[in-house]
Order: C-alpha cells, then sequence, then structure tokens
C-alpha cells in the first residue's frame, strides 16, 4: 500500500509514469524483495504503479485534455479522485491477498518506531517540499529544480550522512546515470517516431472513421472507444495522444451523449493502461532497463495487474457517476 500511495503521488506531480519507476524503481523494488515479495509480484507492481497517480490533481495530463477538449480543469481534478482511488484500492486488495500468500510476516505499529523513522529521514522530508514551493509558487522552473536536488543530495550525502564520496563515488554515479538516461532517451526517440508515423498515416482518423460507420448506440461506441484508446496507449506518448486524438473523438462523444469530463476520465484510464500493455506498451521497456529484466519477464510479471486495470476500466467507464459525484453537489 505504500508503495502504491508513493507511486501515485509522484505520478500526480510528474505527470510522467516512466519517472516514477526510473525515480522510485531504484528505491522500493528492492524493498519489496527484502519484504520477502516475489521477483514477479515486485516487477509487475513497480511497473504497473508507475502510472496510478495520471487521474489526481495536479496532473499535467488532465490539464492537458481539459484545455484541447476545453473542459474546466477544476471539475476533471474533481472527477479523477474517485476513479484513481478505486484503482488504488483494487489492485491494493490483490496486493493485500497476494502478500498472504506469500506468508510475508506482519509486524505491529509501534509510534516509537514511526518517530525514529521519521528522525532519520529529517533531511530528505523537506527536499518534495523544497521542489513543489518552488515549482508551483514560480520560483523555479522544472530544470531549475532538478539542478535544485541534485545539490541538495550531493550536500546531504556527502557531509552530513557521509555515504558518498564526492571525488571517489560521484563520476561513477554519473556514468550510470548517463548509460539509464541514454537508453530512456532511445526508447523515447522510438516511441515518438512511430507515433508520428502514426500520424502521417492518419492511422487514428482511419479507425475513426470506420467507428462513424459501423457504431450506432452509446454502448457499443464506449465498447469500441476503449479498444482504440488502448490501442493508442501502447502505441503513442500520451501527450501526443491527448493533442491528436482528443478533438478527432469529442464531436463523437457528444453525438452519443457522453459527457466531456468523463470521456476525459476514460481517455486517461486507458492510456494509463495503454502504458503497460504487450507488445509495446512505453513502461515494459522503461522497467527491463530500470530493473534489468528481459522483457518477456515484464509481460508475465504486469499481466494480473493489466487484467485488473481492465477491469477497473470497465466499472469507471459504465458506471460515469464515479467521475461526476460532483455533480450531484
Amino acid at each position: 500500500m505504500v508503495v502504491l500511495a508513493a507511486c501515485a503521488f509522484f505520478t500526480a506531480f510528474t505527470g510522467a509514469s516512466g519517472v516514477t519507476i526510473i525515480a522510485l524503481g531504484g528505491l522500493l523494488y528492492p524493498l519489496l524483495l527484502k519484504e520477502k515479495y516475489s521477483k514477479k509480484f515486485s516487477l509487475g507492481l513497480m511497473t504497473s504503479s508507475g502510472s496510478l497517480g495520471l487521474l489526481f490533481p495536479p496532473s499535467i495530463p488532465l490539464i492537458l485534455y481539459g484545455l484541447i477538449a476545453q473542459v474546466n480543469v477544476d471539475q476533471l481534478f474533481l472527477a479523477g479522485i474517485v476513479p484513481g482511488t478505486v484503482m488504488i484500492l483494487i489492485v491494493g486488495a490483490y496486493s493485500v491477498v497476494k502478500s498472504k500468500s506469500l506468508k510475508i510476516e506482519k509486524r505491529p505499529f509501534h509510534w516509537d518506531a514511526a518517530f525514529n523513522s521519521l528522525r532519520e529521514t529529517i533531511w530528505e522530508i523537506p527536499l518534495p517540499f523544497i521542489i513543489l514551493f518552488g515549482i508551483y509558487g514560480g520560483i523555479i522552473t522544472v530544470a531549475e529544480a532538478a539542478a535544485v536536488t541534485v545539490v541538495y543530495v550531493i550536500v546531504v550525502e556527502s557531509f552530513i550522512y557521509k555515504d558518498l564520496h564526492p571525488l571517489k563515488d560521484l563520476p561513477r554515479i554519473m556514468r550510470e546515470s548517463m548509460v539509464l538516461v541514454g537508453a530512456i532517451l532511445i526508447i523515447l526517440g522510438t516511441a515518438m517516431g512511430f507515433t508520428n508515423y502514426l500520424i502521417d498515416e492518419q492511422i487514428p482518423m482511419q479507425l475513426l472513421d470506420f467507428m462513424k460507420q459501423y457504431i450506432h448506440d452509446p454502448l457499443t461506441f464506449l465498447i469500441a472507444l476503449n479498444v482504440f484508446l488502448l490501442i493508442v496507449g501502447c502505441m503513442m506518448d500520451i501527450f501526443s495522444a491527448i493533442v491528436v486524438v482528443v478533438p478527432l473523438i469529442l464531436p463523437l462523444a457528444n453525438r452519443y451523449g457522453i459527457d466531456p469530463v468523463h470521456l476525459g476520465i476514460i481517455f486517461l484510464a486507458n492510456l494509463e493502461i495503454g502504458y503497460s500493455t504487450p507488445p509495446v506498451g512505453i513502461n515494459l521497456f522503461i522497467a527491463s532497463q530500470r530493473f534489468n529484466q528481459p522483457i518477456i519477464k515484464l509481460f508475465r510479471s504486469t499481466l494480473p495487474f493489466l487484467l485488473l486495470m481492465i477491469v477497473w476500466l470497465m466499472v469507471i467507464t459504465y458506471i460515469p457517476e464515479l467521475s461526476l459525484w460532483w455533480k450531484d453537489e
């Protein structure tokens, strides 16, 4: 549950699930293994959890959808809370059942241990608040926040904790970071190239034209829309998909009486799932590089979580009240 909450929180503020896998994966994956969770379960959980926060404010994809679809962003923020929470509860329930089958040791909660842990992390806790207040307060840009983070971490690790030697360890860390970032850039570059190809060949437009000819009721439209968006989600990056596809599907959704706010939640939920959908879901390749595991192993590890997400997608698609609860107030 801590892993799920941490990943959702991180993704909500960064808007990029791949970043969550890269940044938190190296920290949380070894902890899961240390707690005796199986490697398959841990890989699946970390890879799938990377996109959990896309529906929570202040998610950048939510904001972008609101701008493109001309929908009130505050309404989208409200609409995403319940579906996003339901997703975490579903995956959390599965994880609890799995932990029992793996016979994970339970530990009682102790306030003394909590305060001791808090005291031990006294230098780490201020960092996210410094970054968030700096960015959203207009004091620093995102690029400057990255530099501030690096300087802060180096100072704390080198001169307070003394776990890092500036001359002996920094060159090695820089080299490993450059290799990791280089691999991620190759993956993203390939994805962007494929996205541009799909756009140039007008593949999304052709699929939507097909839907216009053969779909005549809202239920069938939503089924076809989910299939279409799952394909889009595993082949296109989320920001390109929003810019290209949203203007195309909005008129169709209006024709069938689909609320644009509800449509936004369905749209982002599909793209969230698409990140982990074989064979070309980008999170699978990022996780493969981050955890040094074969891509086929990632396919198998994420399958149970993927099935849970599809069940969740069906629930939020056909129960619009989960997204539109705020309209009753």
